[in-house]
């Protein structure tokens, strides 16, 4: 057992202009299984890289056991995954075939060809090769990606049966809850540490926010009446002042007027009313300090332009293959005005090849029929979005959106303002996946197709997803493998069976 210790360390990337970290410091076991979560952009990623030092940082990071990240780069697809894997790190036959048989894979797929694997299995086998080398400290970044529910299931048994700790980075909250005994939490302004599943950490999360909330109310009701104290106090001591010096000029008539009194008095007044401004300085001060790590998470708007018509699609008999050997068993189903339709089934079944059949990109070959009427808007969010480049502005004058309303929504998506300058080939993955979203949301639409949505995206954005749905309703072709977002959202689930 030993630990993992990072001594104020500091961080900033020098086209942002700010500091991602900034005199951090934490200890944690290397037995922890621990959750590394926070909003994109917030530095989960970076922070995998400086503890590989990979990037220039100032500060200390101590340790006995060499990181080893996930997932590992690949030189060659096009060669047997055996092959692939002897490229990336020795082992014996043996251990990878036992570490496959523990994920539920066939040992047999490591003389298929890499490229030719599914995402889900080559996430499998990547992660299989991982858990090989007991001698270094795993940081797994993102595993659920590609990975369908079952697949998910599947790795996160495989990940709570191992004694050995992690780091995960992952957004699927159901998959965290169930793998992790620690949470480490990006906030604003600091690194927090959680005991527990993310279940455990959404509670004290939420405990912590409803408190200061509560203190904060608490302090803008006592500012406010210091305020109107101090102003009155204030207020009675210049009207005394004024009336010592009009007594004092009335003496010369003869009348008797204690103005030393008056003077003595309207000091002790001020001099009150100087304590409660400092006073009121001090709970400003405080008021300050709080809210600080609240995340405020501002409705999104989307740009749902419902047509006259009723019904969008109507699929008959369909089923797509290649070669002759057909993805899926048939489906039919109808898509009305309103309603939002999931497509689901294992990886490789087929859901993403429906998608690109209904707009036209699909290579292989089909049988039945999609109707559709004619000219209908559709706005589609791909799994693959590598060839978004340029600057925002650039981008959304290619695509013909509303500058304005497509800037909002990243930044509602949590996106900072100074990200804004940087061209979209050079961001994180996640602040990458906003663009591609942000266009669609931004995309005069009657139909949106979306695939994989919540890849890359944090537990806030997936909130602001489902409440925008939910509040709008618009009609949708949805593939996405997180279940719980799919019970939210989706009014129907086709699920499509392989056919074998």
């Amino acid at each position: 057992m030993s630990k993992i210790e990072i001594k104020n360390i500091t961080f900033g990337y020098d086209t942002q202009g700010t500091l991602l970290f900034e005199q951090a410091n934490l200890n944690f076991d290397t037995q922890w299984k621990l959750g590394l979560i926070g909003r994109n952009g917030r530095g989960k990623t970076t922070l995998l890289k400086i503890l590989q030092n990979q990037l220039a940082y100032s500060g200390q990071i101590i340790h006995q056991l060499d990181f080893l990240y996930f997932p590992q780069p690949i030189k060659n697809k096009q060669q047997l995954t055996y092959y692939v894997l002897e490229e990336i790190s020795d082992f014996e036959q043996w251990e990878i075939e036992r570490e496959l048989n523990l994920l539920q894979v066939d040992p047999e797929i490591l003389w298929r060809d890499f490229e030719t694997l599914s995402g889900g299995e080559q996430t499998k086998v990547l992660l299989a090769l991982l858990f090989i080398d007991d001698h270094h400290f795993p940081l797994i970044d993102e595993p659920t990606n590609h990975l369908d529910i079952v697949g998910r299931k599947q790795v996160a048994d495989y990940l709570k049966k191992k004694r050995q700790g992690f780091i995960v980075v992952s957004h699927d909250r159901s998959f965290v809850d169930e793998v992790v005994d620690h949470v480490l939490s990006i906030e604003k302004s600091q690194l927090e540490l959680y005991q527990g599943n993310f279940s455990v950490y959404e509670e004290q999360k939420k405990i912590k926010d409803e408190f200061e909330f509560a203190q904060n109310e608490k302090l803008k009701k006592e500012v406010s009446r210091l305020k109107r104290t101090a102003a009155e106090k204030a207020e009675w001591s210049r009207s005394k002042e004024q009336d010592k010096y009009g007594k004092a000029s009335e003496k010369g008539s003869g009348a008797i007027y204690d103005t030393g009194f008056i003077g003595a008095r309207a000091a002790r007044t001020m001099k009150r009313a100087k304590t409660i401004e400092h006073r009121m300085e001090t709970q400003l001060s405080e008021k300050a300090s709080l809210l600080k790590d609240i995340e405020y998470i501002d409705p999104l708007t989307i740009n749902y332009q419902p047509g006259h018509h009723k019904r969008l699609l109507t699929v008959e008999n369909l089923t797509l293959g290649y070669q002759e050997q057909d993805l899926f068993n048939k489906i039919s189903f109808e898509l009305n005005q309103g309603q939002r339709i999931a497509l689901a089934g294992q990886n490789g079944s087929g859901k993403s090849s429906i998608i690109k059949f209904l707009l036209g990109h699909f290579d292989g070959e089909s049988q039945g029929v999609i109707l559709r009427p004619d000219k209908l808007k559709i706005s589609y969010v791909r799994q693959n979005y590598e060839d978004n480049h340029g600057t925002l502005l650039a981008f959304s004058e290619e695509q013909g959106l509303d500058h304005q309303a497509f800037l909002n929504n990243l930044h509602k998506l949590g996106m900072e303002r100074e990200v804004f300058q940087n061209r979209i080939e050079q961001m994180s993955m996640g602040q990458r996946k906003k663009v591609e979203l942000a266009k669609s949301l931004a995309q005069p639409a009657e139909l949106y197709i979306w695939d994989e949505p919540l890849n890359y995206l944090d537990v806030f954005n997936q909130e602001q997803l489902e409440k925008l749905i939910l509040s709008v309703k618009p009609t949708m072709l949805i593939v996405e493998h997180d279940q719980s977002f799919l019970e939210k959202v989706a009014t129907q689930v086709i699920t499509l069976t392989k056919n074998n």
